[in-house]
């Protein structure tokens, strides 16, 4: 993105609002120094060009230095943030805790706790900024009945990072278990098996060093590689009741409906489950999958809600 049209995009002209006002105060106050001066109530403004330039220049600087730290450059996408979108997902958490103000907290320490992740981390977290920060700020406010966390699905395992701290922050002692087929790219159906935005292959290595950064509780966790689908990977990981199981593995409807009905076979009482990309466009069949599965072969699952596109769920 050329200087040119970073200044004419919708968050540069947000972003320069303020400065803009600023300029016309100095210009204001310019005039009305001039004008008492001369002591002509008509006279023309003398602005000093010099130091609005200047200005503009130090703007654009600093533009291209949030450009950096939060824009899509070395990760695919940006982690700007909208104000009309902010304030719906803080809406959408609040309906699924019942607290408007620990929605806000919560929200605001996983942007936090994204950005620095990525600033950190090898990789990147799969998603869109309002659906990462609605998982992550959500899942605590939930209260889980116990610490098990099973992820479905990591990439880089950054995101399994985040929730471990966020757990962590509401005073709970996370245990971390991950499924994954490690497969060096992002696997989906139907998708061309390209190299990751971030240069960096998908490996467990990358998924360790990234667990590292959530301390002790991301050093320990069990990784077990291979298809969630897996009869043997299933029963390698399914001694024990979760009470957080995070379901990103498989997009297509068929996929998503076997790691739901093992969901429900290794969800504790109480049991949150979250599935991830719900009602995305891209992938119809995950909400077909849950959808069928509300409608009638479940027997666990209530529907509590969603918050972005996350669709979150108890386990009775």
């Amino acid at each position: 993105m050329n200087s040119r049209s970073l200044l004419r995009s919708p968050v540069s002209r947000r972003l320069l609002r303020p400065v803009a006002d600023l300029i016309d105060q100095r210009i204001e106050r310019q005039v009305r120094s001039a004008v008492r001066r001369t002591g002509a109530p008509s006279a023309p403004p003398v602005p000093d060009t010099g130091r609005l330039v200047r200005d503009v220049e130090e703007l654009r600087h600093r533009q291209l230095t949030i450009e950096l730290l939060l824009g899509p450059g070395g990760r695919g996408i940006s982690r700007m943030v909208g104000e009309a979108s902010l304030e719906h997902l803080y809406a959408e958490v609040e309906a699924l805790c019942g607290d408007r103000e620990a929605a806000e907290r919560n929200v605001a320490a996983a942007f936090r706790l994204l950005v620095a992740l990525e600033s950190l981390g090898v990789g990147r977290i799969a998603g869109g900024t309002m659906n990462i920060c609605g998982k992550l700020g959500t899942i605590p406010l939930l209260d889980p009945p116990n610490d098990e966390i099973l992820e479905i699905g990591t990439l880089y395992g950054m995101f399994s990072a985040g929730l471990v701290r966020m757990m962590e922050r509401d005073g709970r002692s996370p245990a971390l278990t991950i499924v994954d087929p490690f497969a060096g790219v992002q696997l989906q159906p139907g998708t061309d098996r390209r190299p990751d935005p971030t240069g960096a292959p998908v490996d467990e290595h990358a998924v360790r060093t990234n667990l590292a950064l959530a301390g002790p509780a991301g050093a320990a966790a069990r990784i077990r590689q291979g298809f969630s689908e897996d009869p043997e990977t299933r029963a390698a990981v399914s001694d024990r009741d979760y009470g957080v199981i995070v379901v990103d593995g498989d997009h297509s409807a068929e996929g998503v409906a076997r790691d739901l009905e093992w969901a429900e076979e290794i969800a504790a009482p109480g049991g949150i489950v979250v599935l991830d990309d719900y009602g995305d466009p891209r992938w119809p069949g995950i909400k077909d999958a849950l959808d069928d599965r509300l409608k009638g072969t479940t027997t666990r699952f209530v529907f509590l809600g969603k918050a972005a596109r996350s669709a979150f769920l108890r386990a009775a």
